[in-house]
């Protein structure tokens, strides 16, 4: 089993930035494919972006040029950087992962608690 745990979520301005960390635990790290995911309330689970094995980063179309997902093994933690943050925004982020090479979406096996972003006028 590998366990995942999200921090950094919060109450940020229109246009602000903000910080999410996820620690793991009960898995090698850096054997791990690591992803966010966000759910809006009335609306379907939407994958943010992925970070694979080797530190390279996916994004979605919506999030592309203003969130960066990183990684430091050393920590086990994962990040995401989201800049020019805006009320679409607003969601629960999930930090997620899966044993294996390629960021899959639909193939995450492992998530965590969440973390709320809201973001106000």
């Amino acid at each position: 089993q590998v366990q995942l745990v999200e921090s950094g979520g919060g109450l940020v301005q229109a246009g602000g930035s903000l910080r999410l960390s996820c620690a793991a635990s009960g898995s090698t790290f850096s054997r791990l494919v690591m992803g966010w995911f966000r759910q809006a309330p009335g609306k379907e689970r939407e994958f943010v972006g992925g970070i694979n094995r080797s530190g390279i980063a996916y994004y979605s179309d919506s999030v592309k040029g203003r969130f960066t997902i990183s990684r430091d093994n050393a920590k086990n933690t994962v990040y995401l950087e989201m800049n020019s943050l805006n009320a679409e925004d607003t969601a629960v982020y999930y930090c997620a992962a899966r044993l294996g090479v390629v960021v899959i979406p639909r193939e995450f096996d492992y998530w965590g608690q969440g973390t709320q972003v809201t973001v106000s006028s």
